[in-house]
């Protein structure tokens, strides 16, 4: 198991959530408390940056749910950047590359 890290950066758009490591059941109430702490303004956008993630259960899916709504009630966007193929794959069975706007990474999701 490689255990979650997580860095926040702030580009001009909003801030950008790096996360890397394991996105599952032991660390995904980790993310999203530290999803539900994040200040959104209305017309930012938060990017989840997924280039270091390495594996995603039913429970990382869940906290980019919770990432979303936190997002919705704060009047904000939403945006994952540098899915993996793996994660990329459950997203687009189960419907989720519908609601989530995809870049192919972060540079790419913080464009006005």
């Amino acid at each position: 198991m490689n255990p979650l890290k997580t860095t926040t950066r702030h580009a001009p758009t909003g801030p950008v959530l790096e996360i890397s490591g394991d996105l599952d059941y032991t660390t995904a109430g980790e993310l999203r408390a530290l999803i539900t702490a994040l200040t959104l303004q209305p017309g930012q956008r938060l990017v989840l940056d997924l280039a270091g993630l390495e594996f995603c259960d039913s429970s990382g899916i869940t906290a980019m749910i919770t990432a979303r709504n936190h997002a919705q009630a704060a009047h904000a966007d939403i945006a994952l950047a540098a899915v993996p193929d793996p994660t990329l794959r459950v997203l687009r069975l189960v419907g989720l590359d519908q609601i989530f706007p995809l870049h192919p990474d972060s540079d790419a999701a913080t464009q006005p």
